[in-house]
């Protein structure tokens, strides 16, 4: 009898403590993984992929047609303000230049002295001429001479007084400071500067970009000869989506990384926010300020930029895949309390990729449930289990969206 009853209660027990375990296991809930929060430093970052620019350049032609005779400078060279660049032929312009000189100097030691002795000679031819006349005058007042011989000298009078005249106006012309010298003097500085124009000489200080000419080449006005990168004003140009307008802000810092260099990162920061955005690829030009330059920066060179624009030095933040219903800075969380399920309404600060800041709502040591597939209802109870909280590796995939990851420090 004792044996019979052995056999019955022992499968009756397992039975019983497998429905029991069940039932308790039904009791406690699912498991369901999430992060307990806790306060961690976040830096928001946008990053994004330009240029290095020069933020002014300027561009060197020629004023005159000409053909080149020889070239001083080529691409990479430093040059200052009044270095020769190029030299143009210039024969023709020389040979006016040194006509132009010998007319001035015939003027002072030839013409001028002339003219006073042509004035010095009219002088007198008038005064013979004054003389003769008051002769025949007093003859043909004694009616010694006939009125014609007296018109005749008073005509000689009259022209001897016209030719003093000229010869007065002639020396007047050509005195020193006078028209005939301005003329000659204008005449004279027009061609050396028209000689001085072939040499075409840089008005900035900074490096050669491209040149455009060779010696020999006939260059006319408006062609660009060279493009000078002014010294002092290396940026970096960086198209960045417009999700992240509303981020951006003036003189923020940021870090640099040439694709050639990428051991050796240098500072930047934002100078220029574009007041447009461009229709066709979405996205709003930054200008950030390169300031020292790194001696290894050159222009045009491709650049990964990363700009911070937020920093908390403790915040408690939670893993995007926590957040449910987001509607702006609102948004959802299921929190686990007490074994059981509890929605919590919370307020975002700092978005990024991988995380994002609660403001409001949210305590250290909360346990926030993780992106589930299963809808949880409220009060239902859970068995929690811990998952390691994202640390955010999504710089090189926001730098080829250009999105805002969050970074830790």
């Amino acid at each position: 009898m004792r044996r019979v009853s052995t056999q019955v209660v022992v499968p009756l027990a397992i039975v019983a403590l497998i429905v029991l375990y069940f039932g308790w296991q039904s009791w406690r809930g699912p498991e369901v993984e999430g992060y307990v929060i806790e306060p961690v430093p976040l830096v928001q970052t946008v990053v994004g992929t330009g240029r290095v620019m020069t933020a002014s350049r300027a561009q060197v032609g020629s004023e005159i047609t000409a053909v080149v005779k020889e070239r001083r400078v080529q691409e990479g060279d430093t040059v200052a303000p009044g270095e020769l660049l190029l030299v143009l032929s210039a024969e023709d312009i020389a040979a006016e230049v040194r006509q132009a000189e010998a007319a001035l100097e015939e003027l002072v030691t030839t013409r001028r002295p002339q003219a006073a002795i042509d004035l010095e000679r009219a002088e007198s031819e008038l005064a013979q001429a004054r003389r003769e006349t008051a002769r025949r005058q007093a003859l043909a007042e004694r009616s010694q001479l006939s009125a014609e011989a007296l018109e005749q000298a008073q005509e000689a009078e009259r022209l001897a007084q016209a030719a003093v005249d000229s010869a007065r106006l002639t020396v007047s012309a050509l005195a020193p400071g006078n028209v005939e010298e301005r003329r000659l003097e204008q005449r004279l500085a027009a061609l050396r500067a028209q000689l001085a124009k072939t040499e075409v000489r840089s008005e900035v200080a900074g490096t050669i970009l491209t040149r455009n000419v060779d010696p020999g080449d006939l260059v006319q006005p408006g062609r660009v000869l060279f493009t000078i990168a002014l010294e002092g004003g290396m940026e970096i140009r960086v198209p960045l989506d417009e999700r992240n307008l509303s981020r951006l802000a003036l003189e923020q810092k940021a870090t640099a990384i040439a694709d050639a260099y990428p051991n050796q990162p240098f500072p930047a920061r934002v100078k220029f926010i574009a007041p447009s955005i461009d229709p066709q690829s979405g996205t709003v030009e930054v200008r950030l300020a390169v300031d020292p330059v790194p001696a290894f920066v050159r222009q045009d060179m491709t650049v990964s930029v990363t700009i911070e624009t937020g920093r908390r030095d403790s915040a408690l933040a939670v893993p995007n895949d926590a957040l449910r219903s987001v509607q702006g800075r609102e948004a959802e969380l299921l929190l686990v309390r007490d074994g059981r399920v509890q929605r919590q309404a919370v307020t975002l600060g700092l978005r990024g990729l991988a995380m994002s800041e609660v403001e409001n709502g949210l305590s250290e040591g909360d346990r926030v449930v993780a992106d589930m597939a299963t809808e949880l209802t409220e009060g239902k109870r859970v068995r929690f289990v811990e998952r390691q909280a994202p640390v955010s590796s999504d710089r090189d995939n926001a730098a080829s969206r250009n999105e805002s990851p969050m970074n830790f420090d």
